[in-house]
């Protein structure tokens, strides 16, 4: 048969042609693509610089590219790679573009290695990809816009990087994605809207970036997604609601954002599967669901602390598998018995481990059903509540707690001997309370402890030298206590060691070398003397020590110069002298030094630390001279100009003398004669140890020459001067403290007239007095604090660290003086009375004497005939704190009739806390950056009125110990700072 002139052998012949060709040509493609795949897997090999573990040795031409490790090809195309897996292998160097040549890959895997520069744009040509795991490498630069080319991508990891720019929003179209991850990135702009359309999405994670804007409300359209994680971001406005109709929901994460608004009521009811929910630090408000606990069943961590909730905590009975339960750091309670009810609640939760509660005004006394919480529990957190009573001895239950805080409230009584059996603590934190007795002898059972604060109570006695024994102990925190005596805890696990403000004595023993990973010291305001020697010199970590306010004497030893790690050195308010060595301006890391107030001597080093005014201290030191200009010390003169310039004076005086002698003295002798009874008449006063009596001529003459000092002069005419003089003489022979102005001198003679005259010289405060500073009050808010702190120090040295106690007994703005560095100084002790040891109040009654002080901040006991006691000074100091950050006087028109400044502050707290205070600092506020440092500030400025009001109740028993306000005081500080606050 024919068929268009071709016979049918024809035929068959060209048909086998043609098939010949077809398959030629398909081997000519194949071979192609094979080369494809090998030069774009090359040329991917180029770009690596380091292989340490030689994985790439094998890709070479000995072997089949598709042998060669990390690779996997098809097996309908075995010649085409479609798997590249090199995660874990420590490679470094860049991805190369000719990956996009890869066009059968649908896996590609380098995870967890350390490549950086730019993801290759040429990934949007990979058509075929499902998954791509970039993440925990060092990429930089923008997310490709064209990978949402990828079509058939399910999963994206991109975590753990340094990838900055925007989410790209047309990443929307990539409708089969089920996992995006992009935490830990440097991510900006918003989340993109067109997320929402991710219909197939179930995990979503943008964590630790930089996004900001609100939430968008596509994101309710993702109804299949389990995770939504949104933490550590600039988040801000409210959650949009249908995100709490989620009901595939199990993890929802968007704490450490700004979010506003409130939690609904019918939460629980939205969020049936929820098990993870954290809206941890962010500003919300109003109350907490009863819908949680009532149907959100399966949750096993709620964190809502860092918020501003309130209201009563309800029962959390329903939730059985709740592991973690943070409420912490709200405005939770009311401050009254039955607050912490709740707590038996918690009974039933048999996986409980982590309970936080802290800083809140949740009341009362701790219940004792806190020792049926299961035994899970690992960590219990109450600290910073207006919590009272003792601590339940039931507590020792819960064997397995490794981490308890109970600091910053007011527990009472001694801490139960039961607490011993917690033999898995590893932190115990009891700091600022009213605890008293003994430091318990179980704490040796405690083998695990590793930081125990004590610090801020009433424990008496001395040391227990059992404290040697904890030899898993880093931190140990004793200050401000009771305590006394010689004993020196040498632990040698030792990190950071406090045992300031407290009545030890001795010397430091030899064995504290023996603590050699030792970090901070602070020995502060006790009594120990003797002189430093080489007691410190294996302490070779040391970065803070602080040895201010003891009676160190002696020069700075040479075996400090093996400090070489030390940042903050302060030796004020010793008794060390000599010269200042060198070697401290060889310290490379050294950034504070305060010396001031000894009695050192010679050339000031100008290298270093010393080259910084803001750092180093040299006050109080009149022998130093030299240094750099700013520190405006007389030029250094040597010994041997010293020796000629002393000669000719000594000539000179000589001549003088025997020019003037027969004149002199004849005179002098009647003069004395004449005056010598009425000279007789008057006493002098009580002397004050290292300062001389001048005359009235003499003080003249000094201040002629320039000396600048404070002078307070006594009218003796008027009642009672004389008797303030030898009160204030009386006061101030006892004292010496950074904190309180320092007499240079006392004058006591008789005028030109033969009447009497009695000065005290003081040293002078350039700055003036705080009064001046309030009214007007151009101050910070920061230099408030921190001047309140060292007008706390300074009362709780009068009341507890004097051999004998002192009261102050005219406590305010205008008797407290500020130096050129704004630190305060209590002067003014004309009213001062000195009680006795053997008895807590002074025998003498106020109503003999009249009224002591001044009206408004004179504790109102004093009115009805009280003796004085230091809790009047502690109600002086509490009026002054409140004036200090409301900047209303005491003779404002407000307060009249029975009204008072505590209680105008105590009525309008919390709610308006900004509303009463002084406008400089509310605009201080305003003009800080961030609503989550401005509500930082408005909580700090909380504290400090409610320490205010603690110590201006009208009941002396009820009121805070002095002992207790500067550690929360400096609490306050620090938080200030942590927020980059600086005065």
């Amino acid at each position: 048969m024919q068929i268009l002139g071709f016979s049918s052998a024809n035929l068959q012949f060209h048909s086998f042609i043609f098939v010949i060709a077809i398959a030629l040509c398909f081997v000519r493609v194949s071979s192609s693509s094979n080369e494809t795949d090998k030069s774009a897997l090359l040329a991917f090999k180029a770009g690596i610089t380091e292989d340490p573990f030689g994985v790439l040795s094998s890709w070479n031409n000995t072997v089949n590219f598709y042998q060669w490790y990390g690779i996997t090809c098809s097996h309908r195309h075995p010649n085409r790679v479609t798997m590249l897996n090199l995660s874990g292998q420590k490679l470094s160097g860049s991805i190369s573009p000719h990956i996009g040549n890869l066009s059968f890959l649908t896996g590609l895997w380098l995870q967890n290695n350390s490549f950086h520069h730019e993801i290759p744009s040429q990934i949007g040509r990979l058509h075929r990809l499902r998954e791509i795991r970039l993440n925990d490498n060092s990429l930089m630069g923008q997310i490709p816009k064209n990978i949402s080319a990828c079509l058939k991508l399910l999963g994206m990891h991109l975590s753990n990087n340094q990838l900055s720019g925007e989410v790209p929003p047309e990443m929307g179209s990539l409708v089969k994605l089920q996992i995006l991850y992009l935490e830990v990135n440097h991510l900006t702009g918003s989340v993109p809207s067109s997320i929402g359309n991710l219909s197939s999405l179930e995990q979503l994670d943008v964590s630790y970036n930089y996004l900001g804007g609100s939430l968008p409300r596509t994101l309710g359209q993702l109804t299949k997604v389990t995770a939504l994680d949104f933490f550590g971001n600039q988040l801000y406005g409210m959650v949009p609601p249908s995100l709490y109709n989620l009901s595939s929901l199990i993890i929802f994460d968007i704490g450490s954002n700004q979010i506003q608004g409130s939690l609904p009521i019918t939460m629980g009811f939205g969020l049936p599967n929820l098990q993870f929910f954290s809206i941890e630090n962010n500003q919300f408000v109003g109350s907490i669901p009863l819908s949680i606990p009532n149907n959100a069943s399966n949750l096993q961590l709620l964190q809502i602390g860092g918020n501003k909730l309130l209201g009563n905590v309800h029962s959390f009975e329903g939730l059985y598998d709740l592991q973690f339960l943070y409420i912490d750091n709200n405005h939770l309670g009311s401050g009254v018995s039955g607050d912490l009810n709740f707590l038996c609640s918690l009974t039933n939760m048999t996986s409980l481990t982590t309970l936080s509660i802290f800083g809140n005004r949740l009341g009362g006394p701790l219940p004792r059903c806190i020792g049926n919480i299961s035994i899970t529990i690992k960590q219990l957190d109450f600290g910073q509540n207006p919590i009272i009573g003792e601590i339940p001895r039931e507590i020792s239950n819960l064997v397995n707690l490794e981490i308890l805080g109970m600091y910053n409230n007011s527990f009472s009584g001694a801490i139960p001997i039961d607490v011993g059996n917690l033999q898995n603590m590893t932190v115990l934190s009891l700091f600022n309370n009213n605890l008293s007795g003994v430091i318990p002898s179980f704490l040796l059972k405690m083998k695990q402890l590793l930081k125990l604060s004590l610090d801020g109570n009433h424990f008496h006695g001395h040391i227990p030298l059992h404290l040697n024994k904890c030899h898993s102990l880093m931190e140990l925190d004793l200050s401000n206590n009771n305590l006394n005596g010689s004993i020196f805890p040498v632990v040698k696990t030792l990190i950071y060691l406090n045992l300031s403000h407290k009545h030890l004595n001795g010397a430091l023993p030899a064995e504290a070398r023996q603590i050699d990973h030792l970090d901070t010291l602070d020995i502060s305001s006790n009594m120990f003397g003797g002189e430093i020697t080489s007691t410190l010199s294996g302490c070779n970590a040391l970065t803070i020590l602080v040895m201010k306010d003891n009676h160190f004497r002696g020069s700075i030893p040479e075996s400090i110069s093996s400090l070489r790690s030390i940042e903050e050195l302060d030796l004020s308010n010793n008794n060390l002298s000599g010269e200042i060595p060198k070697f401290l301006a060889a310290f490379d890391f050294l950034e504070f030094l305060n010396i001031s107030y000894n009695k050192f001597e010679g050339m000031l080093p100008t290298e270093g630390v010393f080259k910084n005014t803001s750092a180093t201290f040299i006050a109080g030191n009149n022998k130093l001279c030299g240094g750099i200009p700013e520190f405006r010390l007389p030029k250094c003169v040597s010994r041997q100009s010293k020796s000629k310039e002393a000669a000719r004076k000594l000539k000179l005086f000589l001549s003088i003398i025997l020019g003037l002698l027969g004149v002199v003295v004849p005179v002098c002798v009647y003069i004395c004669c004449l005056k010598k009874k009425k000279t007789e008449e008057h006493s002098s006063p009580e002397s004050i140890p290292g300062n001389t009596y001048l005359t009235e001529l003499s003080l003249k003459r000094s201040m002629e020459n320039g000396t600048n000092v404070a002078v307070k002069m006594l009218n003796l005419t008027s009642n009672g001067a004389l008797k303030s003089f030898k009160a204030e003489c009386e006061a101030l022979k006892r004292i010496k403290h950074r904190n309180l102005l320092k007499v240079l001198t006392v004058c006591s003679s008789s005028d030109y007239n033969g009447n009497d005259f009695k000065a005290l010289v003081y040293e002078f405060m350039v700055n003036g007095s705080l009064e001046e500073w309030l009214h007007p009050s151009p101050i910070h808010l920061i230099q408030r604090i921190k001047i309140s702190i060292d007008i706390a120090f300074a009362l709780d040295y009068l009341h507890n660290q004097c051999h004998s106690t002192i009261v102050h007994c005219d406590l305010k703005p205008s008797n407290v003086l500020l130096n050129d560095e704004m630190v305060g100084h209590v002067g003014d002790f004309g009213l001062a009375k000195i009680i006795l040891e053997s008895t807590f109040y002074t025998n003498t009654n106020i109503s003999s004497a009249g009224l002591r002080g001044t009206i408004g901040y004179t504790a109102p006991e004093y009115g009805m005939g009280s003796v004085v006691s230091v809790e009047g000074d502690v109600y002086s100091y509490g009026i002054l704190l409140l004036e200090m950050f409301t900047g209303i006087r005491l003779t404002a028109e407000i307060f009249k009739e029975n009204l008072n400044l505590h209680i105008f502050v105590e009525e309008a707290l919390p709610e308006r806390v900004l509303e009463i205070t002084d406008p400089i600092l509310v605009r201080e506020m305003e003009n800080y950056a961030g609503e989550s440092r401005k509500s930082t500030l408005q909580d700090c400025l909380l504290m400090a009125y409610r320490i205010g009001i603690a110590c201006s109740v009208g009941v002396p028993g009820e009121r805070m110990s002095i002992t207790n306000v500067a550690p929360q005081l400096c609490s306050i500080r620090d938080k200030l700072y942590a927020t980059g606050l600086r005065g």
